[in-house]
């Protein structure tokens, strides 16, 4: 008299909802990227050994080999900074932005900008360069 029946049982493993978790956070990472801009204007700007990427929340300014002035991709005049600061700064959660000096630039005029924009509401300062 035979008890048990001896049936095996295949075990059977189903890779579709691992498959769909794969696919959507691939989905959110790649939508969720940030992507950095880089202003249409020719500079060089100085090396740094030291340079780590920064998210850029697109307030740039960018101070041309011809000491132009330009504010995400427009051209200002310097004495109309404070007000697009401010204006700027106001929209933007960090309050952050980001100076793109050409390395020909003069000192003085660098840390002049900076003064202007530490005035008018800009927190952290970001200076642009490239890596050695």
């Amino acid at each position: 008299m035979k008890l048990f029946d001896a049936k095996t049982k295949k075990v059977i493993l189903n890779i579709t909802p691992l498959v769909d978790v794969l696919f959507i956070l691939i989905i959110f990472f790649t939508v969720s990227s940030t992507f950095l801009e880089q202003p249409g204007i020719k500079l060089e700007l100085p090396k740094a050994a030291s340079a780590t990427p920064e998210k850029v929340e697109k307030a740039i300014l960018v101070i041309s080999p011809e000491e132009k002035l330009f504010f995400n991709g427009e051209e200002i005049a310097k004495n109309d900074l404070p007000v697009i600061l401010q204006k700027a700064m106001a929209h933007s959660v960090d309050r952050s932005l980001i100076v793109s000096a050409d390395k020909e630039v003069h000192h003085g005029l660098v840390v002049e900008i900076m003064d202007i924009a530490r005035q008018n509401g800009v927190k952290k300062l970001v200076i642009s360069t490239e890596p050695e």
